[in-house]
């Protein structure tokens, strides 16, 4: 890609090590600069521009779509090996194991990028029964009155218990 130097991310690893935030930056990166649309598949009513797939270019790859297609042949197995670390990770996930609700917010975050990296997605649901099934035994009561408040949406319940915490 033209001026790695000046790119707003890490260069991806020989090893591959980093695909998965490289594939993020990169994405975020092209989305940016309006030519996202060079590494996804053609739609047949809109076709890449071909200044476009210039402004990006790597040794003798010049099509941009082949070259994220190469990357992805080289290093999606990722997700097969992210995949059970994330489900194990989920499923142990407890909110009364973390001392600052911040904390556990980051922990969810972090293993819900996984599971979507591993196309497995999880609902708001998900995440608050995840929530509310692990209050730890002592505070039933609380558990109770935040499942009364009937939140929707993660990001609800998780505003709520900042409030609190301070």
């Amino acid at each position: 890609m033209s001026n790695l130097n000046k790119l707003d991310f890490s260069a991806l690893e020989v090893s591959g090590r980093n695909y998965l935030k490289w594939v993020q930056d990169v994405k975020l990166h092209l989305t940016a600069n309006g030519i996202r649309a060079t590494i996804e598949a053609p739609i047949a009513d809109k076709p890449v521009d071909e200044a476009q797939k210039a402004t990006i270019e790597y040794l003798a790859e010049e099509d941009p779509r082949t070259l994220w297609l190469a990357l992805a042949n080289r290093f999606d197995h990722q997700k097969d090996i992210y995949l059970p670390e994330a489900k194990h990770d989920w499923q142990h996930l407890c909110f009364q194991n973390f001392k600052f609700v911040n904390e556990y917010n980051s922990k969810v975050c972090r293993i819900h990028s996984l599971l979507k990296f591993c196309k497995v997605e999880l609902t708001e649901s998900d995440f608050l029964e995840n929530t509310y099934s692990t209050f730890h035994a002592t505070n039933i009561v609380l558990q109770q009155q935040y499942r009364a408040h009937k939140f929707t949406k993660f990001s609800d319940l998780i505003s709520v218990l900042l409030l609190i915490e301070n």
